[in-house]
Parts: C-alpha cells; structure tokens; sequence
C-alpha cells in the first residue's frame, strides 16, 4: 500500500510520524473519512470544505490548496489501484515540544490512506442493527464544536467501549440534558409518520457530509424532513430508524435498549433512502 505523506508517496512500512507529533500527542489535528464508489470519489468537495473549516476552527493552517488537496486524493486512489475503498486524510498539528503550545509547531502534517474498509457485515444491512444507548454523554458543543472533525475522539471511542461491553455494534449518545446527540460513529434518523426526523449539530451531531446527502435525497423522493431535539421514547416509538456515515452509509437499525422499533425489520422508506443513496454515489463526486 502506497501512502501520501507529506508531499510524496512511500509504502505503508515507511509511512511514519514523529513521537513529538501533536496529533500524536494531544490528539491536535483534523481528519476526514472519504468513501470511493466506481472511480468516483463521493462529495469530495464538500469533504475538502469541512476539512478546511475545521482547520479553520483551530487554527491549523492548512498546507495544501483545495486544488492540490483533491488531486493528492485521486492520486492516492489511484496509487493503490482502487476503484471502491475508503480514504482516510489527516492533517495533524506537525512536531512540536511537550507542551500543548501549538504555534510551537513549526508545520503542520499532512498523510492520506487509501484502502478497502467494511464496517458492518452485509446481513446487518438486510436485517438492521439492535442498538444500545450508553452511559457517556456527547461533549457538550459549548465545550467542543461538534461540527470540528478532530483527531481526538476519546468521547465516541468511550461509547464504542461501553457499546461492546452491551453486545451490540453501535450506540446512542445523548448530550448533557438528555438529548440523542448521534452515536459513536453515525448520524442517527427516524422515520415518523412518513416524516423524517434527526437530531440538530447544536444538540451534539456532527454535520456529517452523508446526513447532508439524506436531505438532498427526501427533497427528490418527496418526503418531509426537520431537525428536532430527539429523545430515546422518539426512537422507541418510530416506525423507522437508520443511521448514516461516510463508513456506515445508510445501515437500519430496529431495536434500541431491548425494545423493537417498527415491524422490528427494515421499513420501506428507510429501503427507499438507501436505493436512493446508492444511485447517488456513483455520479456525485469527483472522478479519480
């Protein structure tokens, strides 16, 4: 495997950063999980977009153009021979000393990983997921900005833990005052009386750029969809639930915390959204 690493590519054995990194250190840095369906990189503009506002957000200077940023994606593709697989783009803090001073840095690091991911096996995607709701609660976004996709993400990999412990492969997180925020990994939506329902970014959820993509598709099928604070009850009682990620995609789930959500299988929007996404991901994007 070939990796992009601070200008240039070098095989996977080579590809490292130093222990005095501060994405290494204190988890400094912003990254973005992009996904690569037939040659097409999905939305890696808008990817590219988010990555550069949650640079901005830090303050992290960024060390190539969108420009520069978007070919050195399709080169990884296509240094890797992949036509379908998962990007991951990392840009860290760079080197500095052990304390948290980031303009001590003197540049920041830039990496990308171009490689095959699968996260859920097929048979969850045909019967859905049995999802539990976790102890630990989502950071609150006065704390830190959900909408910033950092390297440290402590918070969801706590929920992924305690997820486990539960047996089940995803999980609710609810904020401070009680609220679904997302879960470890996905955004989460309901469906409603035909309504599509999903928790606002100012509730904790990150803006994820498939979320984003759900929108776009209820506008084409015709389908009402809002934001709105969400409790567990809300889920408990909809007619349907799926969660969504660039990782994910668009994956029901059919049971939180023991109880049966629906007909207890895959409902027919939820069906209906997720054809819509498939069609979507090869046309959407930017051909490697």
């Amino acid at each position: 495997m070939k990796i992009y690493l601070d200008g240039k590519f070098v095989e996977e054995a080579e590809a490292k950063v130093s222990v005095f990194d501060h994405g290494l250190l204190y988890g400094d840095g912003v990254f973005e999980g992009i996904r690569l369906y037939g040659g097409n990189v999905f939305r890696l503009e808008e990817h590219l977009e988010r990555l550069e506002y949650s640079a901005k957000a830090i303050m992290l200077d960024m060390p190539l153009s969108r420009k520069a940023l978007s070919d050195a994606v399709c080169e990884s593709c296509r240094q890797n021979g992949l036509t379908d697989g998962y990007i991951r783009l990392v840009i860290t803090r760079g080197v500095g000393d052990l304390g948290l001073a980031p303009w001590l840095c003197a540049k920041p690091s830039l990496f990308i990983i171009a490689a095959k991911i699968s996260l859920y096996p097929k048979e969850h995607y045909d019967n859905g997921l049995a999802i539990v709701t976790v102890p630990t609660r989502r950071i609150n976004p006065a704390a830190l900005p959900p909408t910033i996709k950092s390297l440290n993400y402590l918070n969801n990999i706590l929920g992924k833990i305690e997820a486990k412990q539960f047996g089940a492969l995803e999980a609710i997180m609810l904020n401070d005052q009680g609220y679904i925020a997302e879960c470890t990994a996905d955004n989460i939506f309901i469906v409603h009386k035909g309504e599509l329902i999903t928790p606002a970014a100012s509730q904790g959820a990150l803006k994820g750029i498939t979320r984003s993509t759900i929108f776009s598709i209820a506008q084409e099928l015709g389908l009402p969809i809002r934001e709105a604070d969400m409790t567990r009850y809300d889920v408990w009682v909809a007619d349907e639930c799926f969660l969504t990620g660039s990782g994910a995609e668009v994956i029901p789930a059919v049971k939180l915390d023991g109880r049966v959500i629906g007909t207890g299988k895959p409902g027919p929007i939820t069906q209906k959204v997720l054809a819509a996404f498939r069609r979507r991901v090869l046309v959407e994007g930017t051909r490697i």
